[in-house]
């Protein structure tokens, strides 16, 4: 049979406009290419996203490899500001533009055509799966996190899983993330007492203490890194007081900071030390401070082995660069899979995702099918 063309897989994928919780067909796509190669495909919806479980292969099968990635982008901002249609998917000078063509539908669009390819051609003992979600760019409420639930429900199991995530900084197979670092965010609120700035003593201003918290979180030193991990950060995003007169001193100011820690922490113990923190300044300056937690993720690694040196074996074979391990970035839908079973990361170069005219040149897309399709042989060999 005809081999897939990612590229033109691609292209359809990028025509839905799916922006987060939006579908558009995107998910229909794939199912109906998924179906004619006869996986086993079932939905497993929640909260108003659609989610889609594929399984090439017997359940329960003693081998089975696994995909996860999502057809979900973020919002395209200003479409005057974008040289090509955001969603047009086309192709100049070898490079597709469009929202979505490098984070991550390319990605998608690559190992469905490596996996329908694979099981035509030489059906493996084992089962192959692609768990593909609607919901990653957004909260990841109802996203992998269902598809996980569904496969729980169902006896369902990968052993292990590839996120196609773009891993890649500058060149094509430069990096692929054996893990990430956690991720969470915290708001706190400090109420003083408004009151006139010509007299300061009848008023408890509440921007002190605010900016003393914040030098506070900000200067410590949370570690100096770890053996896979570099050191974890705190960034100071934001503080507000929403006070346009220069003679009154507000009631209240608010205020935001970002954690991306390494595994030296937890969620948990980066909450009671924020605690801590902030009950010195509720003790030195006798404001109330009210404090908000979100936890976006816990690090986590898979330490290298057999999985990530599958991985790195394709990905020399096919492009001739060694890539290094790493636990950089942001947060990825990994971190809910490595719960599940052994999980690493490789994609496309992602310098342009989220970006105005993102954008992705084609030949990297049949290169990361065929180094798809190279793991997937390697695996069942």
């Amino acid at each position: 049979m005809t081999p897939v063309d990612p590229v033109e897989l691609t292209a359809k994928l990028v025509r839905c406009a799916s922006v987060t919780p939006a579908n558009e067909g995107a998910l229909e796509v794939l199912e109906a290419l998924l179906s004619e190669a006869g996986f086993e495909c079932a939905w497993a919806d929640r909260g108003g996203i659609r989610n889609l479980f594929a399984r090439w292969g017997k359940k329960g099968n003693t081998r089975s490899f696994g995909f996860n990635g999502h057809t979900d982008v973020v919002p395209i901002g200003k479409e005057e500001d974008w040289s090509m249609p955001p969603f047009g998917a086309e192709i100049r000078d070898g490079v597709m533009y469009g929202r979505g063509t490098t984070d991550m539908k390319s990605g998608v669009a690559a190992f469905a055509a490596a996996a329908v390819d694979f099981v035509r051609e030489t059906p493996p003992d084992g089962s192959v799966i692609l768990a593909i979600t609607g919901d990653e760019e957004g909260d990841a409420v109802d996203g992998t996190t269902a598809l996980l639930d569904h496969m729980a429900a169902h006896g369902e199991r990968m052993d292990v899983c590839l996120v196609g995530e773009p891993t890649c900084p500058s060149k094509m197979g430069e990096m692929i993330k054996i893990g990430r670092r956690g991720s969470m965010s915290a708001w706190f609120k400090v109420i003083g007492t408004q009151g006139h700035s010509a007299y300061p003593h009848r008023a408890n201003n509440p921007l002190p203490a605010m900016v003393q918290l914040m030098d506070l979180l900000a200067s410590h030193e949370l570690d100096q890194g770890t053996a896979h991990f570099d050191p974890s950060t705190l960034a100071v995003v934001t503080v507000d007081t929403g006070n346009p007169a220069n003679n009154v001193i507000p009631g209240s100011c608010t205020s935001c900071v970002n954690i991306r820690f390494n595994d030296t922490h937890s969620g948990a113990s980066l909450s009671a030390w924020l605690e801590e923190e902030v009950e010195k300044i509720r003790a030195e300056f006798g404001v109330k401070v009210e404090m908000k937690i979100k936890i976006s993720g816990e690090s986590f690694i898979t330490p290298p082995g057999e999985l990530s040196g599958l991985v790195a074996k394709a990905v020399e074979a096919e492009t001739g660069v060694t890539p290094e391990l790493s636990t950089t970035g942001g947060t990825s839908d990994a971190r809910f899979i490595k719960a599940h079973c052994p999980v690493v990361e490789f994609g496309l170069v992602g310098q342009s995702m989220h970006q105005v005219d993102e954008h992705v040149e084609v030949a990297q897309i049949h290169q990361l099918k065929a180094i798809y399709g190279r793991i997937l042989r390697d695996y069942f060999a």
